[in-house]
């Protein structure tokens, strides 16, 4: 935070780039403390991955905190990209370019929390707007971008440049549940939370806002609230059990159990890549709920 809040004098406008399954929650709020003087946009990604059927209740939300410019964006089929770099240069122009001179070129510092989409944006803008390919590395999980500061060309009219940063999540989350929707998302490495404890918030979300794409998915018989009983539903489907030796009062029996945690990998697997329909994470805030009172 303290090397991007030194560049900023070189920066022109700022691009944050959110999940946009939860895009009420999760946001680091430091950013907007440290970096809230310059233009700012919201790009909220991964659209395809979320139910958007509340999207002028999100827009409504968020421009009562302040947050008129929000674009969706689904940045690996290049899904309302192109509306960001006139957007920007709109913003741009009518904001003061302090200490700038008669430099011609902009610079935008794109940032967000872990495993958003940023180096995705900033490739698909590239696609776009240079024909060109893969600047920044993507993947699945949060830490693949570590350098502060790379800067790289988006557009040649206007010149453009973007500054990629690491994700930054909050030293402090501000609820159980909310550190929940973040790692869902992909924002935490999974063993850092626990893949089963993860499964089990899942299972917990879907049953309450009534998503039982999982139920066909894995040709289970109903909805159910156990998540031991999907993960077994689950481990059985795919082939994933493993041997044990239970000592008995007879010796040693060797007994076929489900994996648990390989269970619970892929259930977050497909949940991630859309396969159990899109979801809105933040739906309970949207209509108004209070959060669960209990968290499995």
């Amino acid at each position: 935070m303290k090397k991007m809040k030194s560049s900023l004098k070189l920066v022109d406008c700022i691009i944050e780039v959110h999940d946009a399954r939860i895009p009420l929650s999760g946001r680091n709020p430091l950013f907007q403390e440290t970096l809230g003087l310059k233009p700012h946009l919201l790009v909220l990604n991964k659209m395809d991955l979320a139910d958007l059927t509340e999207q002028q209740k999100i827009m409504q939300r968020l421009e009562g905190e302040g947050l008129k410019n929000v674009i969706f964006t689904n940045c690996l089929k290049d899904e309302n990209v192109k509306q960001i770099i006139p957007m920007v240069t709109e913003l741009m122009g009518s904001s003061p370019r302090y200490h700038r001179g008669e430099n011609l070129e902009y610079c935008i510092m794109v940032i967000g929390v872990p495993n958003v989409g940023k180096s995705s944006l900033i490739n698909s803008l590239r696609r776009q707007h240079l024909r060109k390919g893969k600047a920044a590395r993507v993947g699945g999980e949060p830490g693949i971008t570590r350098a502060v500061m790379s800067r790289i060309q988006v557009s040649e009219r206007p010149l453009m440049f973007l500054l990629d940063t690491p994700g930054v999540l909050a030293p402090r989350i501000e609820s159980v549940e909310t550190g929940l929707k973040l790692a869902l998302c992909g924002t935490v490495l999974d063993h850092l939370v626990g893949e089963e404890t993860m499964a089990d918030y899942l299972l917990f979300t879907l049953n309450r806002h009534q998503r039982f794409g999982y139920v066909q998915h894995y040709g289970l018989e109903s909805a159910c609230d156990s998540i031991e009983r999907v993960l077994k539903s689950v481990a059985v489907k795919l082939g994933k059990t493993q041997k044990v030796k239970v000592l008995t009062g007879t010796g040693d029996v060797n007994v076929i159990q489900p994996d648990y945690p390989a269970a619970a990998r892929d259930f977050l697997h497909t949940f991630r890549r859309g396969l159990l329909g899109p979801v809105m994470l933040d739906l309970d805030i949207l209509r108004g709920h209070p959060p669960a009172e209990t968290v499995p």
